[in-house]
């Protein structure tokens, strides 16, 4: 598929692309990644601006865009809520429309799907989700990256998300495999579980893609994975639960008992960090030589970076 398909499209869900379009994203992000190796510099950034729009702290989504940005000549703007008036005082339709008018993209990290929705529809430019409650694209295209590096052709792969399945990660893994025809398990207690609605339009496009997508509470169900991938336990804005969240999910850590229930000796482990060693994994797997997750870190400026060749 021709990349010049994809100018001036933003990036709020995977839910907006086909499966054959985020192939292409991912056959970007492996040339991009490949320049990188080889030394290559490439400058086709040159004369664009991205405004980073953050409400929540970030290490490595700020770090993908600001240095992917820089590294094709291009110039990347932090604002944080500090920096600008982001829905207080001035309306968040107010602000895309300025920023559209002064940046050639915008990414945004924070809290509300709304409110990246909002910067794509009155912008009139490219936006990146880099973080909403309920999805976190570019961090899965980077994980399923990582995954077909080290399996090859990710359709038909078993990836299992090992946690809070309530979580914008998990979310975001449900959506991409189902497009992608990944095999895609939640395996957390039915409390945690993704809302029906989500699970019901992943399963449809599974159907299609020829993935199963399966909701459980048995840590068997990691049988046959090639990837177990877990994330903390209380996202950011979640810390009042803190205690709760570690009663219900202790059963569900990532150790090397559970790892060895794959029942594969090749499986990989991937966190999209920070991770917490000693509650959702423990220092022996994600230090351990199954441990894909700085590969995996690496791969979101690859991913990012892709993302924004296509689109901006």
């Amino acid at each position: 598929m021709d990349i010049k398909a994809f100018k001036g499209r933003s990036l709020l869900t995977w839910l907006d692309y086909t499966g054959e379009e985020i192939r292409s994203f991912l056959d970007l992000s492996k040339q991009v990644k490949e320049e990188k190796k080889r030394g290559e510099t490439h400058q086709r950034f040159v004369g664009k601006t991205v405004a980073l729009l953050f409400e929540k702290h970030s290490t490595r989504t700020r770090s993908s865009f600001e240095t992917a940005v820089g590294e094709e000549g291009g110039y990347p703007v932090f604002l944080s809520p500090a920096d600008i008036h982001l829905g207080e005082k001035e309306s968040i339709e107010d602000t895309a429309r300025v920023l559209g008018r002064m940046y050639s993209a915008i990414q945004f990290r924070g809290f509300k799907q709304s409110t990246v929705e909002a910067l794509a529809k009155y912008s009139g430019v490219p936006v990146y989700n880099g973080l909403t409650d309920d999805f976190h694209p570019t961090q899965v295209l980077a994980d399923i990256l990582t995954i077909e590096e080290n399996f090859g052709p990710a359709k038909g792969k078993k990836l299992c998300f090992v946690g809070d399945g309530r979580n914008n990660v998990a979310r975001s893994l449900m959506v991409i495999c189902a497009k992608l025809g990944v095999h895609f398990s939640i395996i957390t207690p039915p409390s945690l579980n993704p809302d029906p609605v989500l699970t019901g339009t992943c399963e449809s496009l599974a159907a299609v893609s020829g993935a199963k997508i399966r909701i459980s509470a048995d840590i068997a169900e990691v049988e046959g994975a090639d990837a177990i991938y877990t994330d903390v336990w209380a996202s950011m804005g979640e810390e009042a639960i803190k205690a709760e969240r570690v009663r219900l999910l202790s059963p569900y850590q990532v150790n090397k008992s559970l790892m060895n229930k794959t029942g594969h000796s090749d499986t990989i482990f991937l966190h999209c960090l920070p991770a917490i060693r000693g509650e959702e994994v423990t220092a022996e797997v994600i230090d351990g030589p199954k441990s894909r997750v700085w590969d995996e870190a690496e791969n979101r400026k690859h991913t990012i970076k892709a993302i924004m060749l296509a689109t901006m």
